[in-house]
């Protein structure tokens, strides 16, 4: 079986790469920007007839969330064509589609954990063409599965946990937000997740049951929180202040709570979800 993983140069592209030699029965097939242009109809059109997956995780995304706000055209190019034109020529090669989404879906106005059909109302152009990207792939594909998540961090590329190993070694002192809540990701933890996914539908068509899903890591904490933990876990010593959000004005507006209720795909799939500290100390042990 063949599986194309797109923006396989990112955070979660690099933790599916590091789980392929559980699966040795499966020819993955990685690609970026440089191997293949998702946003390019006549480029996806040659690739699918060619290599015709029986799968395609869509890794890729614009996530550059404040620069979105005036970078409109790249943003909605990335994240709402591509994921139409990869619907499209999936649903041609009769391939199935798990497209990775975010929980800048929601205006976090809510105070109870997202479930998958709450209400949507994105206040970014970034969430804006997050939610036309799911759209789009229900219209091109009907077996398509759309994962929600949020507050993504790795061994790979830049995010909030090496920034703060960072800053923390040299800085003694940092500001972070506490109003803001939801939960870390650990890419790993998700790469796991929809590789369980592919294998349980793979074994069995019928498993695979589209739909949205939400994953993240158990628990609930804020930035705050989570630069404590950060520290706390490294050994890091750096004294971290808790900041309110307006005391660092963004281009965007980002959800004030975005915590995701994971009841469903772990109902539907099986899928063991761990508690983000847990997560956090393992990839803190990778990154030293």
């Amino acid at each position: 079986m063949k599986i194309l993983v797109t923006g396989a140069y990112g955070q979660l592209g690099n933790e599916i790469n590091s789980l392929v030699a559980k699966y040795p029965d499966w020819q993955f097939l990685f690609t970026d920007i440089d191997s293949l242009d998702i946003t390019s109809e006549n480029d996806l059109e040659k690739w699918f007839q060619y290599n015709q997956p029986g799968f395609v995780i869509n890794c890729a995304a614009y996530t550059a969330v404040d620069r979105a706000e005036t970078d409109i055209e790249t943003a909605e190019k990335v994240n709402a064509l591509a994921p139409k034109l990869l619907g499209k020529y999936s649903k041609k090669a009769d391939a199935k589609l798990v497209h990775i989404s975010t929980d800048y879906v929601f205006d976090g106005e809510a105070f109870t954990p997202y479930s998958e059909n709450a209400k949507v109302n994105p206040k970014s152009v970034y969430g804006e063409a997050k939610l036309q990207g799911e759209l789009n792939c229900f219209k091109e594909n009907p077996d398509t599965i759309i994962i929600r998540t949020s507050w993504l961090y790795s061994v790979f590329g830049n995010n909030f946990v090496k920034t703060m190993l960072r800053s923390g070694k040299e800085r003694g002192q940092l500001n972070v937000v506490f109003d803001q809540v939801g939960t870390p990701t650990y890419a790993a933890d998700l790469a796991s997740a929809i590789l369980e996914i592919i294998s349980i539908s793979a074994k069995n068509p019928e498993k695979f049951v589209p739909g949205i899903y939400h994953y993240s890591n158990e628990g609930v904490a804020s930035w705050f929180d989570f630069a404590k933990a950060v520290f706390e876990i490294s050994g890091t010593n750096c004294n971290v202040n808790p900041v309110l959000s307006d005391q660092f004005p963004t281009a965007a507006k980002r959800p004030n709570y975005s915590v995701l209720n994971k009841s469903k795909v772990k109902n539907v799939f099986g899928i063991t979800v761990p508690y983000w500290r847990d997560s956090l100390k393992i990839c803190i042990e990778r990154l030293k």
